[in-house]
């Protein structure tokens, strides 16, 4: 299985950096993980609207055809950890060799194409996260998942 994980702008706080390697090195014991970090497309003068739709336009040229696409969003539904738990473990056993994709937008929000084109819109919290922590929080959500899968002692 290969996760791919696509966020918009660098995480640049050190400390969120380390956090953000180290579950990325964790996450990587149980499958390939890459990472892309598009540009933050913060035009000057340009309407906010215009930005999300360049900003998922960006976005859906790095899903590759056939991944199965989970769009963060704030206005996603909420599951819990063992229900993230089955439906990667359901996407790993599947046998479809699909990759899985992670998808964060920019500051300005999600654009409406990348939420068509999810397979799941998933909100992280109904409270507000800066892009920085909700990277931390998806990452670490996804290693508690593949410990319940395994049935390690992390999650308990």
């Amino acid at each position: 299985m290969k996760l791919r994980f696509v966020w918009v702008g660098k995480t640049k706080q050190p400390a969120i950096k380390d956090l953000v390697e180290n579950y990325l090195e964790r996450i990587g014991r149980f499958a390939g993980v890459e990472v892309s970090e598009l540009k933050d497309r913060t035009d000057k003068g340009s309407d906010p609207r215009t930005i999300i739709e360049r900003e998922g336009s960006d976005i859906i040229e790095r899903v590759r055809a056939g991944s199965f696409l989970v769009a963060l969003d704030e206005r996603g539904r909420q599951i819990d950890s063992q229900k993230l738990a089955e439906v990667i473990e359901r996407h790993q056993i599947s046998g479809e060799g699909r990759q899985m994709t992670f998808v964060i937008g920019g500051h300005n929000g999600l654009s409406e194409a990348v939420r068509q084109r999810a397979d799941m819109v998933l909100a992280l919290s109904q409270m507000t996260l800066t892009h920085e922590i909700a990277r931390v929080v998806l990452l670490e959500q996804v290693y508690r998942a593949f410990t319940i899968i395994h049935d390690l002692p992390y999650q308990k």
